[in-house]
């Protein structure tokens, strides 16, 4: 009986340990999120990659809890404007933070 009981309570302490450690903070991911973030990653990259009116290839894009930053240089102030509209427009995307520049400008 006595064997039963810690064996349950060693199992019940094992549970916790596991689902804290997959639980997220305000500057951490949990699991869960982290395959959300690279979802989103993807479905931007590809939404980017698709619009023929930017130049992709020196756009950077990361996720962390749904909100997603493009960092990177464009070639105009339009295609900033444009990179932005594509990517709030993909599913999951709670906000984006731009932090493009335009070559050639500081």
């Amino acid at each position: 009986m006595r064997l039963a009981m810690n064996t349950s309570l060693v199992l019940a302490m094992f549970i916790l340990v596991i689902s804290l450690g997959c639980a997220s903070t305000r500057t951490q991911e949990g699991t869960g999120e982290y395959i959300d973030d690279s979802a989103i990653t993807a479905k931007v990259k590809t939404a980017i990659l698709q619009e023929p009116t930017l130049s992709s290839a020196e756009i950077n894009v990361e996720t962390f809890k749904g909100v997603v930053q493009l960092s990177g240089f464009v070639g105009s102030s339009a295609e900033i404007r444009r990179a932005v509209e594509v990517s709030r427009r993909v599913s999951g995307v709670k906000a984006v933070r731009n932090d493009m520049r335009v070559k050639g400008q500081q």
